[in-house]
């Protein structure tokens, strides 16, 4: 295999099988351990690395790494570096035959550990937002820099809400453990908007350079699935979600050039769409029609809307309905710029700068974008000021090449 074949797979191999090994090694020593878990895990794609640039990439990359990781775990249990108490003083007295501990990196152990893991993190006893943090961190591989940019703070504050929500579970002796029915109700909601967080990640990413990380996606969708085939967690929401996701992953070939530039939703090539995966969304949120009404079913309608490519007055005045509703039941910037948009398919432009500019979302550069469109072909002068504005907010080289070319328009015409 390549070098860059090798840089790819590593990083892939990381965001599927951090969580994996931490999770499992979490559910073998407990919850307690959960930093030791997380560096046993690190030092094993460390290991990689340090390993695959002379030796070549094994044939099945994934064993090598639960092998691995095996040996590890077991070496920091002989060394006694985890127990304490009780469980050190049975191992210290045990013969080295006895001290063997099943590391059970099975598939179903796998998916019930990430499962236990999933909600373990999103324990009461930590902040909402501290349990996002914790989870993107353990079961989506994200970096601190990548959670900091999320969450628009610095390494430093990520670090320490960790640090904080790690001992916060230790303290309070948190058992890696499925809850009941009472704590599926009160962890549910943060589980899914840490799988919403990961997906938006993925289809808009300000962490790095791309305009889409479809393994992100990916592994979103993958996580969501695991609430899905479980029958405790197999609800309504958890299904318009799901649909949201496969929606906007029926785009994606048609989202980017092969050089990697933005192509924007009116210039896509709907015959690059997937039909399996629109069809596959259509079918998730007939099942989630159950229930109470959720942000996700409300994004999800938004979402099939926009797999019907025509620009019809019934499609956007269905869009603008139901951003209507979904800004009563939970507002949001970005959803109140989209919202702005498509009462400009309906009322005209003039209708949507008045409300736009009443947002006032002078930081962001979406607002900026939105308002150089508006004011194109009515004040060209305008227009252009506020693009240059995005301009100088955008933070991706996609975005900043995209606003470029709408300068470029303006002043062509």
């Amino acid at each position: 295999m390549q070098n860059n074949e090798r840089q790819k797979l590593i990083p892939h191999l990381f965001r599927t099988e951090f969580r994996k090994i931490t999770a499992v090694l979490c559910k073998t020593f407990g919850m307690e351990h959960i930093e030791a878990a997380e560096d046993i895990a690190g030092e094993t794609f460390l290991s990689a690395l340090e390993t695959w640039p002379y030796n070549g990439i094994p044939n099945n990359p994934t064993a090598w790494l639960y092998t691995v990781a095996k040996n590890k775990a077991k070496n920091y249990i002989s060394r006694g570096r985890l127990f304490s108490g009780k469980v050190t003083a049975e191992i210290q007295s045990s013969t080295p035959e006895s001290t063997e501990i099943e590391i059970d990196l099975s598939d179903k152990n796998i998916t019930d550990s990430q499962l236990q893991m999933l909600f373990t993190v999103c324990h009461p006893v930590i902040s909402t937002e501290s349990q996002i943090v914790l989870a993107l961190r353990i079961l989506c591989g994200f970096g601190v820099t990548e959670i900091a940019t999320a969450f628009l703070s610095n390494k430093e504050t990520i670090n320490k809400r960790l640090f904080r929500a790690r001992e916060k579970l230790r303290l309070e002796k948190v058992q890696l453990e499925f809850p009941g029915e009472a704590g599926i109700n009160s962890r549910l909601d943060t589980v899914l908007k840490t799988l919403y967080l990961l997906f938006s990640e993925g289809y808009y990413s300000e962490s790095r350079d791309a305009v889409l990380r479809e393994d992100l996606c990916l592994e979103a969708m993958q996580l969501t699935y695991l609430l899905i085939e479980n029958d405790a967690t197999n609800r309504p929401d958890v299904n318009a979600l799901f649909a949201l996701m496969c929606f906007h992953s029926s785009r994606f070939e048609a989202r980017k050039t092969e050089s990697g530039e933005l192509i924007l939703y009116h210039n896509q090539d709907e015959k690059l769409w997937n039909n399996e995966l629109i069809a596959k969304g259509a079918y998730y949120l007939k099942q989630a029609s159950q229930g109470r009404l959720s942000k996700y079913h409300l994004e999800a309608t938004i979402a099939f809307w926009n797999t019907r490519k025509e620009d019809t007055t019934e499609k956007w005045e269905n869009v603008l309905y139901l951003y209507n509703v979904l800004l009563q039941l939970e507002y949001s910037p970005i959803a109140a710029l989209n919202r702005t948009y498509a009462l400009s398919k309906v009322h005209g432009k003039e209708a949507a700068i008045a409300e736009a500019e009443k947002l006032k979302l002078t930081d962001n550069h979406f607002y900026f974008t939105l308002l150089g469109e508006l004011y194109a072909g009515i004040d060209n002068k305008k227009a252009k000021q506020h693009f240059k504005n995005a301009l100088l907010l955008a933070r991706t080289t996609a975005d900043k090449q995209t606003i470029q070319k709408k300068i470029d328009r303006i002043l062509a015409n």
